[in-house]
């Protein structure tokens, strides 16, 4: 796979990020395509290694066939090497921009592991852009009804699934926009929209029905032979402090929704960070696209509180390859960030203590506090180590602990204790017609992993349509 010697001769070359202070003047794609040549040499990088970790459990949740489209991509054979990537990988135009690529810490070469992301997302473009992405028409349909409640990457693949199996295939958004987290939980800079919509326009040129603006609930549904529930986990963990409710202070999905809605409409969004200063709790990719879109938005000052100490520069002996690695990770967000106020925004094992507010109940300052472990291992506030920051925006992106709870009621289900709909044999089926999966089932997690298990639910879905067909 790939040339035998292609791994000592080609280094590592990403995609590399556009301009820093370019791109804080926009809501462009973050980073700048290399041509052919150099993504021939990348994927010459992929060796005959015997056994891919890139596409084992460890590496890619599509399981991709990861080895074998490097190859081809290396012989100059790209549409071969599309199509091999399409067998498995429904959409490489989403996961090609905003997956962590698993895959490639889990590669032989360990941390200087082939770029797959960005060879993905040269495949797909290229077949875009020479005409080679075209409708799939089914050949026959099954007669069979098929609603899938939410559209976001699970709910997007199982839809996919399903109507290439030949089923009439209903997809229902509450939104008035397809693609959920693809269209409104992920920045502009991060996924074009336009990239999203091209996707939607390709599924419904295929046969799929987008019905929007509205909630899935059993009267909409009733009229379908099987009910894929895809809906998310949008449930946000919250803080345990005072004046929570106060203006100024919202859940970064919110925030989100709206900066992307701005960016679409061309209107003032309903929640900006411009001229404020903005404190952003939580330390991860969520918590980054809110710094990235703050600094767009013309912040006066962005701060990030991570409740997790500082993670270390490389691995430690308790994390090996081909683990994930838990190292530090400077994200677009903190680079801009650091370009804009000379200093990372994160500040580690730091938390709320408390809201300001002034007599119209308006955010005006936080006061924050040290965390470390007490001898339970729980974390505990340190004595005297409270300071006071301004605050006229508090994005809280702490991450989400299930459902909504009126989906749950609505369809008469029962969440587990981690709000999840994932019934005790592991399976999708959550009785008579209905069936789950993404974040809905597993909780909060990757999209690739959304997308893995939207297919898994679709086949679960497809042999019990099958089995009322007999």
């Amino acid at each position: 796979m790939g040339k035998p010697t292609g791994f000592m001769e080609y280094v590592r070359t990403e995609n590399p990020y556009r301009d820093v202070q370019t791109r804080l003047k926009d809501y462009v794609d973050l980073h700048t395509a290399q041509p052919s040549d150099i993504r021939r040499c990348q994927a010459a990088r992929c060796m005959d290694c015997g056994v891919p970790f890139c596409q084992s459990d460890f590496g890619c949740p599509l399981h991709n066939l990861i080895p074998e489209w490097n190859d081809l991509l290396y012989q100059g054979q790209d549409r071969a090497a599309l199509d091999r990537l399409l067998m498995t990988a429904p959409f490489p135009e989403f996961t090609g921009r905003v997956c962590p690529a698993l895959c490639e810490k889990a590669c032989n070469l360990a941390d200087d592991g082939v770029t797959n992301r960005d060879n993905e997302l040269y495949l797909i473009e290229t077949g875009f852009s020479n005409g080679w992405i075209q409708p799939r028409i089914p050949a026959a349909r099954t007669g069979k009804r098929v609603a899938v409640a939410g559209s976001g990457p699970a709910g997007l693949a199982a839809a996919d699934l399903l109507n290439q199996l030949g089923h009439d295939v209903t997809v229902i958004e509450r939104a008035d926009r397809p693609g959920g987290l693809l269209m409104y939980g992920i920045p502009n800079m991060k996924l074009p929209k336009e990239i999203v919509e091209r996707r939607i326009h390709l599924m419904e040129a295929e046969g799929v029905s987008f019905l929007l603006n509205t909630s899935a609930a059993p009267d909409v549904t009733e009229k379908y032979d099987a009910v894929l529930l895809c809906c998310g986990s949008r449930k946000p963990r919250t803080l345990n402090v005072e004046s929570i409710d106060a203006e100024g202070v919202h859940f970064a999905v919110d925030y989100l929704t709206a900066a992307t809605r701005g960016v679409l409409t061309g209107e003032e969004p309903d929640i900006t960070a411009g001229g404020k200063h903005v404190v952003v709790v939580g330390g991860g990719d969520t918590g980054n696209d809110c710094v990235g879109t703050a600094l767009r938005q013309g912040a006066l000052s962005v701060t990030q509180l991570e409740m997790m100490p500082k993670a270390p520069e490389r691995r430690t002996a308790g994390n090996p390859w081909p683990e994930w690695p838990r190292v530090l990770r400077t994200d677009y967000g903190q680079m801009e960030a650091v370009a804009v106020q000379g200093a990372d925004p994160r500040v580690y094992e730091t938390t709320v203590k408390s809201i300001r507010v002034d007599a119209s109940d308006r955010i005006t300052a936080l006061e924050t506090v040290r965390l470390q472990k007490g001898i339970d291992g729980k974390l505990i506030f340190v004595p005297g180590s409270e300071k006071t920051l301004p605050c006229d925006l508090l994005l809280i992106a702490a991450g989400f602990i299930g459902c909504e709870e009126q989906t749950v009621r609505a369809f008469g289900l029962t969440a587990d204790s981690r709000g999840r709909l994932l019934p005790e044999d592991g399976s999708h089926h959550l009785g008579g017609n209905l069936f789950s999966a993404g974040d809905m089932r597993n909780g909060q997690s990757l999209v690739v992993r959304a997308l893995a298990d939207g297919r898994a639910a679709a086949r679960e879905t497809d042999a019990f349509l099958q089995k009322n067909m007999k």
